[in-house]
């Protein structure tokens, strides 16, 4: 079995990789239509159909923008929700005994994105690969939370009954 402190340095590499993997995240939804302008003209690397996919993604953001450009607010608040639940992983970060219940919400929210990508992905006519690709996110965070909470258990203390003092 590992010294605690070594349980705590891979607990705070884990959490520390999960908090960049948000903050990217987030970051990267503000600018969507360049990003996606960028890709389009740059995308010989990837597969005819997955090209077909993006071009047509950019220019409905495209047309969208330019005509009801209020509606990429709601990508807007979708990248802050990145950075604001990225803030929340500070805490299991600093105390990851106290703030377990961080963790298994990340679990429960990563789990959660199967289904929202399988549901909601054939309603908005989301390509099978997409949905995919989508679901890849939960199984990184996954990939990262779950031994996360794993370690933090080992180094939580066993909680025994307090002794009656009469």
């Amino acid at each position: 079995m590992l010294p605690h402190s070594n349980y705590k340095k891979k607990i705070k590499i884990l959490i520390t990789l999960l908090i960049v993997g948000l903050v990217l995240s987030g970051l990267t939804a503000f600018p969507l239509e360049s990003e996606l302008k960028f890709i389009s003209h740059h995308d010989s690397f990837l597969p005819v159909f997955l090209q077909d996919w993006l071009n047509n993604i950019y220019e409905a953001v495209k047309d969208t923008n330019t005509r009801y450009s209020y509606l990429s607010y709601g990508t807007d608040w979708l990248a802050f929700a990145h950075l604001v639940i990225a803030v929340v992983f500070v805490g299991p970060l600093r105390d990851p005994v106290k703030n377990i219940w961080v963790i298994q919400f990340g679990i429960i929210s990563c789990v959660m994105v199967f289904f929202l990508a399988l549901v909601a992905g054939p309603i908005r006519h989301i390509p099978v690969y997409w949905r995919l690709i989508d679901c890849s996110f939960g199984v990184g965070g996954l990939l990262l939370l779950v031994p996360c909470y794993r370690y933090i258990k080992k180094i939580t203390p066993a909680i025994l009954p307090a002794k009656d003092g009469n």
